[in-house]
């Protein structure tokens, strides 16, 4: 894209932060100092106890449901990430992934691996998908993030990784090569659904699923990805949702919200949530490793 396009920059914690803009050359949304992505802080609003916090929805209308086998079939692909984050090694839940346009390549947030400074937090190795029940193990060689190799910073439309597993998942399809969506940027009301199959800290349910809307797209980056802003209720854990149109076409990936388990009003500016479109280089290196893994298949 043009050099004067811009990137919104903005604060937050998995999602909490201000919205200050923060003009450059390229001015992108980052995540800034003191951010904890995916689940991996909790926030407690006034005197509330920590459960009534870790329990509180975004927005004060909480539509979410659990997925059910119906949903499974409407959204192929959905799977968890699993990673060993306790001392005893007992693999926890980390974030949503989603098994795309093969039966070998998983897409997820850069930010299960990398910090807002894109140094490792966690090692590749210590993570499987997991998808119809079963457990695969990844290959750690073949992780493309979003961000370029010298990059000093991830940004909300740089937090995409691919990763291919060691096997074939078998039992259950992935979600098709998505379309780039056809959608405009600036001010919006597109209906969509969110789907967690990993689920949200702040909702009881392992899974879930609701019907929120889009209400604006940012401009594109660079890499000719947008940000859309929506109002769906996310929670930790709740990364890499997918949110899809009414026709069950996905069209973004959750990344972060603002201002977590604050029930609080929709703020196009203050208090929202933040999902990259597929499309530009995340769609791109998707093809990409489609046709690659289709090769690689014929020789097998």
């Amino acid at each position: 894209m043009a050099q004067h396009q811009h990137r919104f920059t903005s604060q937050m914690t998995h999602v909490a932060a201000d919205s200050s803009i923060r003009r450059r050359h390229r001015a992108r949304f980052r995540l800034t100092p003191g951010a904890a992505l995916a689940g991996l802080a909790l926030m407690v609003a006034g005197a509330a106890s920590a459960e009534e916090g870790r329990m509180a929805a975004l927005y004060p209308h909480d539509g979410r449901r659990d997925l059910t086998g119906a949903d499974i079939t409407r959204y192929p692909g959905a799977g968890v990430l699993f990673c060993h984050r306790r001392p005893d090694g007992i693999p926890q839940k980390a974030a949503a992934a989603w098994l795309v346009g093969s039966p070998r390549l998983v897409v997820m947030n850069a930010h299960n691996f990398r910090n807002r400074r894109m140094e490792v937090t966690r090692e590749v190795e210590d993570c499987f998908f997991q998808i119809g029940g079963r457990n695969y193990g990844f290959v750690p060689a073949s992780l493309r993030l979003g961000a370029a190799p010298d990059a000093k910073a991830l940004h909300i439309t740089d937090d995409w990784a691919l990763l291919d597993l060691t096997e074939a998942v078998v039992g259950a399809p992935p979600q098709p090569v998505p379309d780039a969506p056809i959608l405009a940027t600036g001010i919006a009301e597109i209906p969509v659904v969110m789907v967690s199959p990993g689920g949200h800290e702040n909702y009881r349910g392992p899974s879930s699923t609701e019907t929120c809307a889009i209400h604006q797209i940012d401009p594109p980056t660079e890499d000719d990805i947008r940000r859309a802003r929506h109002n769906c209720n996310d929670g930790f854990g709740g990364s890499g949702s997918g949110l899809f149109d009414l026709s069950g076409r996905l069209v973004a990936m959750q990344s972060a919200s603002l201002s977590m388990n604050s029930r609080r009003p929709f703020d196009l500016e203050f208090h929202y949530g933040s999902a990259l479109l597929f499309e530009g280089a995340l769609l791109a290196a998707i093809r990409q490793a489609v046709t690659a893994e289709g090769e690689a298949a014929k020789t097998r």
